[in-house]
């Protein structure tokens, strides 16, 4: 078993944590409904233009579990244009 991370840092068209709240909210939750990955906010909670997501997966394949992590940042560019990635960390277990 494989275990692969990502922490992709995003800047954000939010002029409030309320506005950033409903991006980051419905990003997640989508995530999470197209790859199967766990995902949470993991850091930037109280910045309003920024924001650091974690996502993770499990796989029994190594290639498998990294590509489905680069192609959920296709994915985030792809859905929310506004959205700019600024940095994607993937990490390998």
């Amino acid at each position: 078993m494989h275990v692969c991370s990502a922490r992709v840092e995003l800047n954000l068209p939010s002029r409030t944590l309320k506005d950033k709240r409903h991006i980051i909210k419905s990003l997640l939750a989508r995530a999470r409904q197209t790859f199967n990955v766990a995902a949470a906010e993991v850091d930037l909670q109280d910045v309003q233009g920024a924001a650091s997501l974690g996502f993770v997966t499990v796989s029994p394949s190594l290639e498998y579990a990294r590509g489905m992590l680069e192609r959920l940042e296709s994915w985030i560019e792809q859905e929310r244009p506004d959205v700019e990635i600024v940095v994607v960390e993937i990490d390998v277990c």
